[in-house]
C-alpha cells in the first residue's frame, strides 16, 4: 500500500497532509462527519511514499498533522504521536490531526 504526502507551509510551520492511497477520490459521509477526499485532493495529493518516507515527514517536525487512513494512522502510533484511542473515524476509516503546539 501506499500513502500521498504533501507538505505545506503555514505561518506557525509545516502541515503535514498524509492519505492512503486507496483513499483519494472517496467521499465519507456517515451523517456525523464528512470528508471529502475528492474534492480536497489537491490537500493530500504530492509525493507517493511508504511508512517509511512518512515517518522520515513526520520526525522531521511538523505544527500540524492532518493524516487519514490505516497505514497513514499506524506510522504516527508507531511513533508515539498519538494513541490508538486519539483516532476518530468515519465509515470504518480512521483519521487524525495532531498539533504540536510547543
Amino acid at each position: 500500500m501506499s500513502i500521498l504526502l504533501k507538505i505545506h507551509e503555514s505561518a506557525n510551520g509545516k502541515v503535514v497532509a498524509a492519505c492512503d492511497h486507496d483513499l483519494i477520490g472517496r467521499v465519507l459521509d456517515d451523517g456525523t462527519v464528512y470528508m471529502d477526499l475528492d474534492h480536497h485532493r489537491s490537500f493530500y495529493v504530492g509525493s507517493k511514499i511508504d511508512s517509511v518516507g512518512l515517518r522520515d515527514a513526520l520526525s522531521a517536525g511538523f505544527y500540524c498533522a492532518n493524516l487519514v487512513g490505516k497505514e497513514s494512522i499506524s506510522v504516527a502510533v508507531s511513533l508515539g504521536l498519538i494513541d490508538k484511542s486519539d483516532v476518530l473515524t468515519v465509515l470504518k476509516v480512521p483519521y487524525v490531526q495532531i498539533y504540536d503546539v510547543r
